[in-house]
Protein backbone atom coordinates (compact mmCIF):
# COMPACT_ATOMS: atom_id res chain seq x y z
CA UNK A 1 0.00 0.00 0.00
CA UNK A 2 2.86 2.46 1.10
CA UNK A 3 3.98 1.94 -2.93
CA UNK A 4 0.89 2.08 -4.31
CA UNK A 5 0.36 5.86 -2.00
CA UNK A 6 3.73 7.13 -3.31
CA UNK A 7 4.06 6.91 -6.72
CA UNK A 8 0.33 7.12 -7.23
CA UNK A 9 0.22 10.89 -6.92
CA UNK A 10 3.81 11.85 -8.29
CA UNK A 11 6.25 11.76 -5.74
CA UNK A 12 9.77 11.07 -7.92
CA UNK A 13 8.96 7.61 -9.78
CA UNK A 14 12.81 7.26 -10.16
CA UNK A 15 13.33 6.92 -6.14
CA UNK A 16 10.66 4.08 -6.78
CA UNK A 17 11.31 2.25 -9.80
CA UNK A 18 14.92 2.41 -9.64
CA UNK A 19 15.56 0.64 -5.97
CA UNK A 20 17.94 -1.13 -6.56
CA UNK A 21 20.90 0.79 -8.56
CA UNK A 22 18.76 -0.26 -11.67
CA UNK A 23 19.74 2.19 -14.59
CA UNK A 24 16.78 4.17 -16.55
CA UNK A 25 15.81 2.26 -19.45
CA UNK A 26 16.07 4.88 -22.18
CA UNK A 27 12.69 4.12 -24.53
CA UNK A 28 9.51 3.51 -22.69
CA UNK A 29 7.28 0.78 -25.21
CA UNK A 30 3.66 1.40 -24.60
CA UNK A 31 1.99 -1.76 -22.81
CA UNK A 32 -1.45 -2.02 -23.67
CA UNK A 33 -4.56 -1.96 -22.00
CA UNK A 34 -7.92 -3.35 -22.71
CA UNK A 35 -9.38 -1.32 -25.88
CA UNK A 36 -12.61 -2.87 -24.95
CA UNK A 37 -12.54 -1.10 -21.49
CA UNK A 38 -14.88 2.17 -21.46
CA UNK A 39 -12.39 3.76 -19.45
CA UNK A 40 -9.81 3.66 -21.93
CA UNK A 41 -12.18 6.35 -24.03
CA UNK A 42 -12.68 8.48 -20.47
CA UNK A 43 -8.97 8.90 -20.03
CA UNK A 44 -8.37 9.98 -23.18
CA UNK A 45 -11.24 12.24 -23.43
CA UNK A 46 -9.84 13.79 -19.98
CA UNK A 47 -6.35 14.07 -21.20
CA UNK A 48 -7.62 15.64 -24.25
CA UNK A 49 -9.27 18.14 -22.07
CA UNK A 50 -6.49 19.05 -20.39
CA UNK A 51 -3.96 19.65 -23.18
CA UNK A 52 -7.14 21.86 -24.56
CA UNK A 53 -7.00 23.98 -20.99
CA UNK A 54 -2.93 24.07 -21.19
CA UNK A 55 -2.94 24.86 -24.61
CA UNK A 56 -4.82 27.95 -24.60
CA UNK A 57 -3.38 29.01 -21.00
CA UNK A 58 0.48 29.01 -22.30
CA UNK A 59 -0.69 30.50 -24.90
CA UNK A 60 -2.72 33.00 -23.27
CA UNK A 61 0.24 33.88 -20.36
CA UNK A 62 3.52 34.27 -22.48
CA UNK A 63 2.82 33.08 -25.95
CA UNK A 64 4.01 29.79 -25.21
CA UNK A 65 3.40 26.61 -26.89
CA UNK A 66 2.17 23.83 -24.61
CA UNK A 67 4.07 20.54 -25.19
CA UNK A 68 1.72 18.00 -24.48
CA UNK A 69 2.49 14.62 -22.82
CA UNK A 70 1.91 10.91 -24.04
CA UNK A 71 0.06 8.92 -22.01
CA UNK A 72 0.97 5.04 -21.66
CA UNK A 73 -1.81 2.55 -20.88
CA UNK A 74 -1.00 -0.22 -18.77
CA UNK A 75 -1.48 -3.67 -17.18
CA UNK A 76 0.41 -5.51 -15.16
CA UNK A 77 4.23 -4.19 -15.97
CA UNK A 78 4.95 -1.58 -17.77
CA UNK A 79 9.10 0.04 -18.70
CA UNK A 80 9.33 3.89 -18.59
CA UNK A 81 12.54 5.91 -18.97
CA UNK A 82 12.51 6.42 -15.42
CA UNK A 83 12.27 2.38 -14.87
CA UNK A 84 10.02 -0.50 -14.53
CA UNK A 85 6.69 -0.18 -12.88
CA UNK A 86 3.87 -2.73 -11.98
CA UNK A 87 0.83 -1.84 -11.43
CA UNK A 88 0.73 -1.69 -7.90
CA UNK A 89 3.17 1.40 -8.45
CA UNK A 90 -0.30 3.11 -9.60
CA UNK A 91 -0.32 6.32 -11.61
CA UNK A 92 2.79 8.38 -12.00
CA UNK A 93 4.74 10.63 -14.57
CA UNK A 94 7.98 10.25 -15.87
CA UNK A 95 9.92 13.23 -16.23
CA UNK A 96 12.69 12.01 -18.73
CA UNK A 97 9.90 10.68 -21.23
CA UNK A 98 6.98 13.16 -20.67
CA UNK A 99 4.21 10.38 -20.75
CA UNK A 100 1.57 9.68 -17.98
CA UNK A 101 1.25 6.22 -17.14
CA UNK A 102 -1.95 4.67 -16.04
CA UNK A 103 -3.17 1.12 -15.17
CA UNK A 104 -7.18 1.23 -15.36
CA UNK A 105 -6.90 -1.07 -12.48
CA UNK A 106 -6.24 1.79 -10.08
CA UNK A 107 -9.81 3.39 -10.59
CA UNK A 108 -11.20 0.55 -9.49
CA UNK A 109 -9.02 0.98 -6.54
CA UNK A 110 -9.99 4.57 -5.99
CA UNK A 111 -13.76 3.31 -5.96
CA UNK A 112 -13.01 0.61 -3.61
CA UNK A 113 -10.36 1.01 -1.49
CA UNK A 114 -10.29 4.26 -0.91
CA UNK A 115 -13.63 5.31 -1.23
CA UNK A 116 -13.54 7.70 -3.25
CA UNK A 117 -16.12 7.03 -6.64
CA UNK A 118 -17.06 8.80 -9.69
CA UNK A 119 -16.04 10.55 -13.02
CA UNK A 120 -14.50 13.48 -11.48
CA UNK A 121 -12.29 11.64 -9.19
CA UNK A 122 -11.04 9.92 -11.61
CA UNK A 123 -10.39 13.13 -13.58
CA UNK A 124 -8.82 14.61 -10.37
CA UNK A 125 -6.45 12.13 -10.72
CA UNK A 126 -5.00 12.65 -14.23
CA UNK A 127 -4.87 16.40 -13.80
CA UNK A 128 -2.85 15.90 -10.83
CA UNK A 129 -0.19 13.63 -13.37
CA UNK A 130 -1.12 16.33 -15.77
CA UNK A 131 -0.08 19.21 -13.25
CA UNK A 132 3.56 16.99 -13.16
CA UNK A 133 4.22 17.53 -16.49
CA UNK A 134 3.25 21.26 -15.94
CA UNK A 135 5.56 21.36 -13.48
CA UNK A 136 8.46 19.94 -15.49
CA UNK A 137 7.71 22.11 -18.62
CA UNK A 138 8.50 25.03 -16.24
CA UNK A 139 11.46 23.82 -14.86
CA UNK A 140 9.84 23.63 -11.19
CA UNK A 141 10.49 19.91 -10.93
CA UNK A 142 14.37 19.91 -11.79
CA UNK A 143 14.65 22.65 -9.03
CA UNK A 144 12.87 20.80 -6.56
CA UNK A 145 15.00 17.59 -6.99
CA UNK A 146 18.11 19.24 -7.01
CA UNK A 147 17.07 20.81 -3.34
CA UNK A 148 15.85 17.44 -2.43
CA UNK A 149 19.10 16.09 -3.29
CA UNK A 150 21.22 18.69 -1.50
CA UNK A 151 18.95 18.86 1.46
CA UNK A 152 18.42 16.47 4.37
CA UNK A 153 15.22 13.46 4.36
CA UNK A 154 13.24 16.18 6.60
CA UNK A 155 13.82 19.08 3.76
CA UNK A 156 13.31 16.86 1.40
CA UNK A 157 10.15 15.62 2.42
CA UNK A 158 8.88 19.07 2.83
CA UNK A 159 9.46 20.19 -0.65
CA UNK A 160 8.17 16.47 -1.95
CA UNK A 161 4.72 17.82 -0.34
CA UNK A 162 5.21 21.63 -2.00
CA UNK A 163 5.09 19.82 -4.88
CA UNK A 164 2.53 17.18 -4.96
CA UNK A 165 0.16 20.13 -3.54
CA UNK A 166 1.20 22.22 -6.57
CA UNK A 167 0.27 19.76 -8.75
CA UNK A 168 -3.42 18.99 -6.95
CA UNK A 169 -3.26 22.97 -7.05
CA UNK A 170 -2.90 22.70 -11.44
CA UNK A 171 -5.17 19.97 -11.25
CA UNK A 172 -7.45 22.96 -10.32
CA UNK A 173 -6.66 25.08 -12.83
CA UNK A 174 -7.16 22.60 -15.36
CA UNK A 175 -11.05 21.95 -13.82
CA UNK A 176 -11.68 25.58 -13.20
CA UNK A 177 -10.85 26.63 -17.21
CA UNK A 178 -12.08 23.51 -18.77
CA UNK A 179 -15.71 24.92 -16.89
CA UNK A 180 -15.32 28.27 -18.31
CA UNK A 181 -14.10 26.69 -22.22
CA UNK A 182 -16.41 23.40 -21.99
CA UNK A 183 -19.21 23.55 -19.23
CA UNK A 184 -17.97 19.78 -18.22
CA UNK A 185 -18.93 20.20 -14.53
CA UNK A 186 -21.84 18.76 -13.46
CA UNK A 187 -23.71 18.71 -9.87
CA UNK A 188 -21.36 16.77 -7.28
CA UNK A 189 -18.28 16.89 -9.40
CA UNK A 190 -16.55 19.39 -7.32
CA UNK A 191 -17.14 17.19 -4.53
CA UNK A 192 -15.79 14.04 -6.07
CA UNK A 193 -12.31 15.65 -6.68
CA UNK A 194 -12.69 17.11 -3.19
CA UNK A 195 -13.26 13.46 -1.64
CA UNK A 196 -10.56 11.20 -3.87
CA UNK A 197 -7.79 14.95 -2.80
CA UNK A 198 -8.93 13.92 1.21
CA UNK A 199 -8.99 10.03 0.68
CA UNK A 200 -5.30 10.18 0.13
CA UNK A 201 -3.68 12.54 2.28
CA UNK A 202 -0.85 11.32 3.88
CA UNK A 203 -2.39 11.65 7.84
CA UNK A 204 -5.62 9.31 6.86
CA UNK A 205 -3.18 7.06 5.20
CA UNK A 206 -0.91 6.78 7.76
CA UNK A 207 -3.84 6.76 10.06
CA UNK A 208 -5.09 3.35 8.26
CA UNK A 209 -1.88 1.77 7.91
CA UNK A 210 -0.29 2.43 11.17
CA UNK A 211 -3.02 3.76 13.52
CA UNK A 212 -0.98 6.86 14.17
CA UNK A 213 0.69 10.31 12.25
CA UNK A 214 3.90 11.58 11.57
CA UNK A 215 3.57 14.66 9.91
CA UNK A 216 7.70 14.91 9.66
CA UNK A 217 7.22 11.93 7.31
CA UNK A 218 4.99 13.48 4.66
CA UNK A 219 5.46 13.41 1.21
CA UNK A 220 2.48 14.12 -0.43
CA UNK A 221 0.42 16.72 2.11
CA UNK A 222 -2.31 16.19 4.95
CA UNK A 223 -6.04 15.39 3.54
CA UNK A 224 -7.08 19.30 4.50
CA UNK A 225 -3.83 20.18 2.46
CA UNK A 226 -5.27 19.01 -0.55
CA UNK A 227 -8.47 19.73 -0.63
CA UNK A 228 -7.53 23.27 0.34
CA UNK A 229 -5.08 23.37 -2.52
CA UNK A 230 -7.28 22.28 -5.06
CA UNK A 231 -9.68 24.24 -4.32
CA UNK A 232 -7.45 27.22 -4.63
CA UNK A 233 -6.67 26.48 -8.11
CA UNK A 234 -10.25 25.94 -8.83
CA UNK A 235 -11.28 29.54 -7.37
CA UNK A 236 -7.89 31.15 -8.70
CA UNK A 237 -7.99 29.29 -12.67
CA UNK A 238 -4.02 30.51 -12.86
CA UNK A 239 -0.57 29.66 -11.65
CA UNK A 240 -0.02 32.76 -9.04
CA UNK A 241 -3.04 30.84 -7.39
CA UNK A 242 -0.77 28.04 -7.22
CA UNK A 243 2.74 28.61 -5.06
CA UNK A 244 3.03 26.39 -2.90
CA UNK A 245 6.79 27.43 -1.97
CA UNK A 246 6.25 30.59 -0.27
Amino acid sequence: MIVIIAALFGINPGKILNQGGSQPAQQAPTSTAATNDPQVDFVAAVLGDTEDVWSAYFKEHGGQQYQEPHLVLFSGVVQSACGMAQSATGPFYCPLDGKVYIDLEFFRELKQRFQAPGDFAQAYVIAHEVGHHVQNLLGTSDKVHSAQERGTERQANELSVRLELQADCYAGIWAHNAQKMKNILEPGDVEEALNAASAIGDDRLQQQSRGRVTPDSFTHGSSAQRVSWFKRGFEGGDLQSCDTFR
